[in-house]
């Protein structure tokens, strides 16, 4: 197997944001490219990422690879990647070779390690509403709900979408009209967690574009996708008896 990435920052950046989430994933190496499903260990949030093979100068791999990695000894191996840097992994029976070539060459071996947990199937949803909108947008209003808040809801009517946070005694809505946003919705109402959230928007940073699948206390679908990159997210509503 070797991969090579000439442009490594954004897979850098992705792994990062994904490593906020779960500790250890599996990674598919095959004839599509790589990717990744993972769970965190709450089970309240999934990561669904791909790389395909037109993203990388050489993909060789004989068979189709299962590489069990930590993402924090990825995600610190790859921070060592700059603006010009040449990436390039390999499988050398139990350990992952990475090396980065910039200025100098440089190689680090990473112990490839056994996960037990089988991976979940991405589950296949229905959405009464999607909206698409900047990303930068709704980086904003996320981030602003949790100045008062430690959840929000997404409310949707076929022209209008609001987000929305009560705390105790504070309060924040974000209202956006279907003259700014490409809002193709029912009447939904759903209620997800900030702290999850505000890891999962850091995501908006790769793409101009957001687009939001919700339904009334249903999952939440978020996809940043570049094209290059699909990276999504699916997050458990919070049903609570009382707000």
């Amino acid at each position: 197997m070797l991969l090579k990435l000439d442009h490594p920052k954004l897979f850098s950046e992705i792994i990062g944001i994904i490593s906020d989430l779960v500790l250890e994933v599996r990674i598919k190496v095959n004839k599509e490219g790589v990717s990744i499903i993972a769970i965190d260990p709450a089970n309240v949030a999934m990561v669904c990422f791909k790389l395909p093979v037109a993203a990388f100068s050489e993909f060789r791999i004989e068979n189709d690879e299962i590489l069990g990695v930590s993402l924090e000894s990825l995600k610190s191996v790859l921070r060592r990647c700059s603006a010009g840097s040449v990436l390039v992994m390999r499988r050398i029976e139990n350990e992952l070779k990475i090396e980065i070539t910039d200025r100098i060459k440089r190689e680090f071996n990473l112990a490839l390690i056994e996960i037990d947990d089988e991976e979940k199937p991405i589950p296949n949803l229905e959405f009464a509403s999607r909206i698409e909108m900047s990303s930068v947008d709704f980086a904003e209003a996320i981030e602003d709900c949790a100045v008062v808040a430690d959840s929000c809801s997404f409310v949707s009517e076929p022209d209008k979408f609001i987000i929305q946070g009560k705390g105790s005694l504070n309060s924040f809505r974000s209202e956006f009209s279907s003259d700014e946003l490409n809002i193709q919705a029912q009447k939904a109402s759903s209620k997800y967690s900030l702290e999850y959230l505000q890891k999962i928007i850091k995501a908006a940073k790769i793409t101009d574009k957001t687009i939001i699948n919700f339904s009334t206390d249903y999952p939440l679908r978020l996809d940043f996708n570049t094209p290059f990159v699909e990276l999504s997210f699916i997050l458990a509503p919070r049903v609570e008896s009382e707000d």
